[in-house]
């Protein structure tokens, strides 16, 4: 089994071509690779031993519990080899061996058993092969007569758990030191997935399910401060744009009062268009390739976010960070955590207490990835999902295209009336495999169904609202934000590829005159900012930035998660918080993360901002007054401001 998996790990090595490196770089993954194939090996070994042990012998039990060791054995092996079959397609789309995302995707087979059907073919084939290939091997490996040595009478089974016993144990914990080897025992690199190519793909699914288990805290993770309280005052103090005197609820820590910057008799909706895998390598006006023909016009007409980043890798996270304006943590995201299915904040709780319609549009199937629960349970009193296109133009493995939901937004807006309303559209089209309706845009010279050519239909479709919208009643008295959930592949040869978290925003309001932030920017300050920008008031337990205040003297920061790893960049210093290892810092030179000394009240500042989502979700403290733990209590709602006179466009 060693060599099969080593042969593995030699071939993800080509594929991962000049990462690989150095004759060095070699030498530390295949040793490491077999470190770690060992501890997987002897985990799972100690399930036959002690069957072989106790009840092993010429008896007929004897005999079942042999033929039971000997289908376990070949079972173990045919996973093992299935699970690197699957490895190459994995890396490919997500540039990690299998790990959580490999497990959250198995809990929605309709979605990602299409994904593959349509997109991965070939993959799907050869991978079905090796499987099969691999369970003939192993069952006429493991069940032959003779395979395994006998050890049938008792002084031979004690001899055997006293020889076995002890090498299994010390190969399964492969080292001598308080805690067992784990993958931070063999990372040796700032390429995530040279670290990743020293695990096997069984092992990493399975520590992953394991961490799944305790994963809300991050203290767990990465340390903390001297107390819960310290965190709390690191972050209250970074927050550029609120003071000491705004914090007034010590039961809600982030709690806070935001000053109206433009009062307004009657506050402007709010329409958050959420791009699905739209990164700033595809966006012309921020210096990736010019495909989003459209969106690039938005520079000149709005607030255009030259540094805007991701907090996270997958929607939901994008999401949580948008919607709820949390942070990020090692956890799943709170879109799918259980103590936030109610009585969590989003903007549509506020709003809605503010009279406000919410919805929350999608063109996909709601249930995925929790989103239908978490949002019915936070605020969001209509959800419109793919069973509400009567007639959709076109329907492809994550649901309706793009014109779609766009044309459905239109509508729902329309019919608004005089109600001021929040609304969430989230797009799908611009997903592997790749599928919009044809005659649309002109195909990307790298093909059809590629990353490019989605990219131009998503663009296309998204300009196909703002012309209708531009021409619509809502127009003069809405916020518009555009911007996206995450980047489509994220992957790079660092701890935290933070090129690939840059995406774009972009923000449109009656009045608001054209402008470009240049400082980075976090996927949180967009709750803050657009409430400020909005005219709502409301207290909220947000912690990012309200960008439409006075500028503060601060060089911007972000925040992002990269599976185990956390980065807080402020400026261009990056601080980066691993698992059981140091933290590290680093300089951002808009390309390449270089290697810098660590400033220690940076440090506790990006330690503060790492630990503190998991106390806030823990403790059930990121919430508004009067929403109790387990309750979405809109007792405080007040009347819709549609029975007040509208106010005189600004």
């Amino acid at each position: 089994m060693p060599v099969a998996l080593g042969t593995c790990r030699l071939g993800l090595m080509v594929m991962a071509g000049p990462r690989v490196g150095s004759p060095n770089c070699v030498a530390q993954i295949l040793l490491g690779g077999l470190r770690m194939d060992l501890v997987a090996i002897c985990y799972l070994l100690a399930v036959p031993l002690l069957v072989s042990v106790t009840l092993g012998g010429k008896s007929k039990v004897g005999h079942r519990a042999t033929g039971a060791v000997k289908a376990y054995l070949a079972a173990a092996a045919t996973l093992f080899l299935a699970m690197e079959a699957a490895t190459p397609a994995f890396v490919t789309e997500f540039d990690c061996r299998p790990n959580r995302l490999f497990i959250e995707y198995l809990v929605h087979p309709k979605e990602v058993l299409s994904m593959l059907v349509t997109g991965y073919k070939m993959e799907i084939l050869l991978a079905t092969g090796a499987t099969v290939a691999a369970a003939f091997i192993a069952k006429r490996a493991f069940t032959r007569p003779g395979a395994l040595p006998a050890a049938n009478g008792i002084l031979s089974r004690l001899g055997l758990f006293l020889i076995a016993g002890p090498l299994v144990f010390l190969g399964a914990r492969s080292s001598l030191q308080h805690r067992p080897a784990n993958p931070s025992s063999v990372a040796f690199s700032q390429d995530h997935l040279l670290n990743d190519l020293c695990l096997n793909s069984l092992y990493s699914v399975a520590f992953a399910a394991l961490q799944m288990r305790d994963e809300e805290d991050a203290t767990g993770v990465y340390g903390s401060l001297e107390s819960e309280e310290a965190v709390i005052a690191e972050v209250r103090a970074a927050m550029a744009t609120a003071s000491v005197g705004d914090f007034q609820d010590e039961s809600l820590p982030t709690l806070h009062s935001t000053p109206q910057v433009e009062p307004r008799s009657r506050p402007y909706n709010l329409v958050i268009i959420l791009e699905e895998s739209l990164g700033a390598q595809y966006v012309g006006a921020l210096g990736g390739r010019p495909i989003t023909s459209f969106l690039d016009t938005l520079k000149s007409q709005g607030w255009w976010f030259e540094q805007m980043y991701a907090t996270g890798t997958r929607s939901v996270r994008g999401i949580e960070a948008v919607v709820s304006g949390f942070l990020p943590t090692p956890a799943r995201s709170t879109v799918k955590l259980g103590l936030s299915q109610q009585g969590f904040f989003t903007l549509a709780d506020l709003l809605g207490r503010e009279g406000y319609r919410t919805s929350f549009i999608y063109g996909g199937e709601s249930h995925f990835d929790n989103m239908k629960r978490f949002f019915t349970g936070n605020g969001f009193e209509e959800i419109v999902d793919q069973d509400d296109f009567d007639s959709p133009a076109f329907t492809g493995s994550w649901g309706v295209s793009d014109e779609d939901i766009m044309a459905k937004a239109h509508e729902t807006f329309m019919g608004m009336g005089d109600e001021p309303f929040f609304s969430l559209v989230f797009s799908v089209s611009n997903h592997s495999p790749w599928e919009y309706p044809e005659g649309r845009v002109e195909p990307h010279e790298n093909g059809a169904a590629t990353v490019e050519s989605t990219v131009r239909y998503a663009d296309y479709a998204l300009s196909t609202f703002f012309e209708k919208a531009k021409n619509a009643p809502y127009w003069e008295n809405t916020v518009f934000v555009v911007i996206a959930d995450h980047d489509s592949r994220v992957h790079g040869a660092s701890l935290v590829p933070v090129e690939h978290f840059h995406i774009p925003a972009v923000i449109l309001a009656p009045g608001l005159a054209p402008k470009i932030e240049s400082r980075p920017v976090s996927q949180i300050d967009i709750g803050p900012t657009v409430l400020s920008l909005m005219g709502v008031a409301t207290p909220h337990p947000m912690v990012g930035f309200d960008l439409a205040a006075p500028p503060p003297p601060h060089p911007g920061r972000a925040i992002m998660q990269y599976g185990a790893n956390h980065a807080y960049m402020q400026g261009s210093d990056v601080v980066i918080h691993r698992p059981n290892l140091p933290p590290a810092q680093y300089e951002w030179d808009g390309k390449t993360l270089q290697a810098g000394d660590m400033d220690p009240a940076l440090e506790r500042r990006a330690l503060a901002y790492a630990v503190l989502p998991s106390i806030l979700y823990r403790t059930q403290r990121y919430r508004l007054p009067h929403s109790t733990p387990g309750a979405n209590d809109l007792s405080k709602r007040r009347a819709p401001f549609a029975q007040a006179q509208p106010a005189a466009a600004d």
